[in-house]
């Protein structure tokens, strides 16, 4: 990969010489991809890609800048996506111009491992089928796995500018996803699911998914229904960074410019949540298999403390957003028509040591003594039932009734509130964290919230 990166890094200097483009950066990738799905014992869907891409953006005399996007990466459609973008940029926005990333030349000392190898994609089916086949075997209500899916991702990465930034990263992803539903005479079907991910297919607990995927179903077979109140919530971690995840414009440097957030400029250093809670956006944290070391604009990624003991500590920022915030670039950004600046890896987390607290009484709270606690799983329909601007989300879940230790599935049943409201009600964040799609985080009790039984 580097010495093909070379090759194109010689090839845009020698191009945007002949077309006397001074200023110029680079960023592409290619994705080498494998993913399957079975249904009732048969192979599904195979689907195989390899996906390459490279965005030129180029600054003219003037200091206005053009992007193009191209697959083609030989000399002559460098060529052709160089002149594309230098006759753009004359179109280009006259204020806040996009500009290199002022540590796109800065040494990364982090160092991405080797990608890992490749299984053939008999071995995706055959691997898939047979978890397939234990998770149809786990109760005799699980009557199908409606959703599933095993994929294998190498990726390959680069930035490049003409004033000497040259970067390149490799990784490899893994991931299997099973979801299974059960068929019952009277009883409406009930479902779970459970994710893994890891380097290599060779590495993937499948063993664990099958386990959680059972459980998590069967735990839901004996279902009522709830009657509608406010209760304490637990949130499990992939439910909480779901929901942290829909109002990500809270720490959005850029949705704060376009008046699109729930934050402004000031709020640094304001008290936004309980102070038990601390999150980090933390691209390099060691569980965050496929981190990527460097952003769109070549800027080395990094742990950004957003929220530290309840206050918010700091914004995600492109390097045109950190300049117009007189702060440093963070590495969340992506390069495009329009720069984009989003989370890389989120790690929610008990804060500190009590003294940081400042005198806050740390309860202990546990699932086994608690009573009346609903214990949400997952939340769905985030698409529709979240006001990201208003702050509000009404959301259908999947989840149990807890007493002292026994769950009692809740056949349906919405959860209702103020984001912002809800982090200044953490009353407990438990001390083991897990590994989810987003980050990791632990399980989050919140004081009380609206639950509305169908």
């Amino acid at each position: 990969m580097t010495t093909k990166i070379q090759e194109i890094a010689n090839s845009a200097q020698e191009n945007a010489k002949k077309l006397g483009i001074k200023k110029f950066d680079i960023y592409g990738s290619t994705v080498d991809d494998t993913s399957v799905q079975v249904d009732q014992g048969e192979p599904k869907q195979v689907k195989a890609s390899n996906r390459s891409g490279v965005t030129v953006r180029v600054w003219n005399e003037q200091n206005t800048m053009g992007v193009t996007s191209t697959t083609d990466v030989d000399p002559k459609g460098l060529e052709l996506a160089l002149k594309t973008a230098y006759e753009a940029s004359f179109f280009g926005v006259k204020e806040n111009i996009p500009d290199f990333s002022p540590e796109a030349t800065i040494p990364i000392s982090y160092r991405p491992k080797e990608k890992a190898i490749q299984a053939p994609v008999s071995e995706l089916i055959e691997k898939l089928l047979l978890a397939e086949k234990e998770l149809l075997a786990v109760h005799p209500a699980i009557k199908s796995v409606p959703y599933n899916g095993l994929a294998q991702r190498d990726i390959d990465r680069f930035y490049l500018n003409s004033e000497g930034a040259l970067r390149t990263e490799s990784h490899s992803v893994a991931s299997v996803y099973l979801y299974s539903k059960t068929e019952e005479e009277g009883k409406k079907p009930r479902s779970g699911g459970a994710y893994r991910v890891k380097e290599s297919v060779a590495d993937l607990d499948i063993a664990g998914c099958i386990k959680e995927t059972g459980e998590k179903t069967i735990s839901h077979l004996h279902y009522e229904k709830i009657t509608t109140g406010k209760y304490p919530v637990v949130f499990s971690a992939e439910a909480f960074l779901s929901l942290l995840g829909a109002f990500s414009n809270l720490f959005n440097a850029q949705n704060i410019l376009d008046n699109q957030s729930l934050s402004k400029a000031e709020d640094i250093g304001k008290q936004i949540a309980s102070p038990l809670l601390s999150v980090y956006d933390d691209a390099l944290h060691p569980a965050n298999i496929g981190a990527e070391s460097f952003d769109g604009e070549g800027t080395p990624t990094r742990q950004v403390k957003l929220i530290e003991n309840g206050i918010l500590t700091s914004f995600l920022h492109s390097a045109g957003t950190a300049k117009r915030f007189n702060t440093q670039p963070t590495g969340n950004a992506s390069i495009g028509a329009k720069v984009s600046v989003s989370p890389n890896f989120y790690h929610v987390f008990a804060a500190g040591t009590p003294d940081s607290l400042r005198g806050v009484a740390i309860q202990e709270l546990s699932l086994e003594t608690a009573e009346n606690v609903i214990l949400i799983d997952d939340l769905q329909a985030l698409h529709a039932g979240v006001k990201s601007l208003q702050g509000s989300f009404s959301l259908p879940f999947d989840g149990w009734l807890v007493n002292k230790g026994e769950k009692v599935s809740i056949e349906s049943a919405t959860v209702a509130g103020d984001f912002l409201e809800l982090l200044k009600s953490i009353v407990y964040v438990e001390k083991e964290v897990e590994l989810t799609p987003g980050g990791v985080c632990p399980r989050i009790w919140v004081g009380e919230l609206s639950i509305t039984g169908d």
